[in-house]
């Protein structure tokens, strides 16, 4: 289950279409290619279990270069393209890298990089600059021939760094012949019903765990996949209708773009090639996601997990709409809810989510963090607060980190920004504890607002009445203010961290 088994026999299909361009890789392409790219890393010494670093955009052969890692055996970490030099540094080096992979857009940040990786191989697509080597060049003087002795590779990823420095996600590496079904992968068979003719669309960054896990699925499955550069909510609607999208993968605020156009905007395109739409990486507001299904239909299907791989749950359309506001049920792990002291709650009653049972992983040089994300019982947890139904139905309430303490009572502002979202004024909005005098944290609002509306006290006011009408007050914003646009990750995830560290006097406000 590789990109070679379609280059025997369906070699001019497309394995994936960039957006913009049209560009189109074959399977016959896909293969050859990224034979080419790991002869190349092998004749530099790259052995099996030796790291390689991508610092790409959505690039056309960002892909070839992860299939070059994964049939030769590396562990290969996909860096975020938004990163500055000094972030990349960190990360090329934390993770051990042996090579680095750039491309000629990225050439402002690579350039500053030259000296800081002098020890480390270097190469870059397109073109080349001073301490660049030519990736398109020398990898195609290399054989179009596998490695004798391909076997399966593993991504290494990073936390997006959402709470501080990103942490390298080790998951085992476990060298098994190239081909071999990776470990959960029958999910995209069983409940994702993906064939070979599924086309597949891929709004996001593949750097990231979700987009690059979706799109090495599909192409191990023989599907094609169509990856936009970047993401716009009328592109996106085009391209379901253009090429028949029959799968896509979003994140909850690419559903508030669309559903924030116009009608006329939203009426336009013919969507009813869609079977599958899996959305995940952030909680998804209860009325967002009804309007969603209104919409598109009972395709939705949403999964809770995290890069460590530890455990999943999942939830249809349907159990969605019997279980509003859950992630479902577990998959590949057993769920379980505890107390500060280790104890197990009772359904209704929220407290640290954990996983038993599941994958196993490690934050890669450490074991502190390590140590602190399991129990004495080797359960595993990502910092996530919910609990469970009586049906056993998991729901989300926060990250700890991101809890408010107001006067002693816990604040899960998830709850509030999840509310201010659906107002017919607002972008985006994030809520986050402010110091006060007189409880320790007060509640804050920080909102982005559509175009073409003002911000100010009256829409201040207003937003905050809009809270009282339907929270607790101990919960709703004391004060809101206004942001050109809020840091928020191209997976859909809240920069809250740099948000809290204006108003707390933190000057390290760099995204990690």
């Amino acid at each position: 289950m590789y990109p070679a088994v379609y280059a025997r026999s369906t070699p001019d299909k497309p394995a994936y279409i960039m957006a913009s361009t049209g560009r189109t890789m074959t399977y016959r392409e896909l293969d050859q290619g990224s034979m080419q790219i790991a002869r190349l890393l092998r004749s530099r010494g790259l052995q099996p279990g030796d790291a390689l670093a991508i610092y790409l955009e959505n690039h056309p052969r960002f892909l070839e270069t992860c299939w070059a890692a994964q049939r030769s055996g590396l562990r290969y970490t996909t860096i975020s393209s938004r990163l500055t030099a000094p972030e990349v540094e960190y990360i090329v080096k934390d993770c051990g890298a042996r090579a680095f992979v750039t491309s000629a857009e990225k050439a402002e940040v690579a350039t500053e990089l030259t000296a800081a990786l002098a020890e480390i191989q270097r190469f870059m697509f397109d073109r080349t600059i001073n301490g660049y080597e030519n990736l398109d060049q020398l990898a195609a003087l290399q054989a179009a021939e596998p490695l004798e002795d391909e076997q399966e590779g593993v991504s290494m990823l990073y936390s997006s760094g959402t709470t501080g420095r990103p942490k390298g996600v080790q998951r085992p590496r476990t060298g098994d012949p190239m081909g071999t079904k990776p470990l959960n992968f029958d999910i995209f068979v069983d409940r994702y019903r993906v064939t070979a003719d599924s086309i597949y669309l891929s709004p996001a960054p593949l750097y990231h765990a979700a987009p690059l896990g979706f799109n090495m699925s599909f192409l191990r499955m023989g599907a094609t996949c169509i990856i936009m550069e970047h993401f716009d909510a009328c592109e996106a609607m085009r391209l379901i209708e253009h090429y028949r999208i029959t799968h896509s993968q979003w994140v909850p605020t690419m559903f508030v773009r669309m559903l924030k156009l116009p009608d006329e905007a939203r009426a336009r395109y013919d969507l009813s090639s869609l079977e599958v739409a899996v959305h995940a990486a952030a909680p998804c507001p209860i009325p967002i996601k009804e309007k969603m299904i209104d919409w598109w239909g009972p395709i939705l299907e949403e999964y809770y997990a995290g890069t460590e791989g530890n455990g999943s749950t999942s939830i249809t359309s349907a159990e969605w709409l019997a279980h509003k506001g859950s992630v479902g049920l577990p998959q590949t792990a057993e769920v379980h809810v505890l107390d500060d002291d280790g104890n197990e709650l009772p359904p209704g009653k929220p407290g640290l989510i954990f996983f038993a049972g599941g994958g196993e992983f490690e934050y890669h040089n450490d074991p502190e963090r390590t140590r602190a994300s399991h129990n004495d019982r080797g359960w595993s947890t990502l910092g996530d607060i919910g609990y469970l139904d009586d049906e056993g139905f998991l729901y989300l309430t926060d990250r700890k980190a991101h809890m408010i303490i107001r006067g002693g009572v816990n604040v899960y502002p998830q709850e509030a920004e999840n509310l201010l979202i659906t107002h017919p004024k607002v972008l985006d909005a994030a809520v986050i504890g402010v110091p006060s005098d007189d409880f320790g944290e007060e509640v804050k609002g920080v909102v982005e607002v559509l175009p073409g509306v003002e911000p100010g006290p009256e829409l201040e006011a207003e937003l905050i009445a809009f809270c009282h009408e339907h929270l607790a007050r101990y919960k709703s914003p004391a004060s809101i203010d206004f942001d050109v646009e809020l840091p928020r990750h191209a997976t859909g995830k809240l920069y809250k961290r740099l948000i809290k560290d204006r108003y707390w006097g933190k000057k390290d406000t760099r995204i990690v």
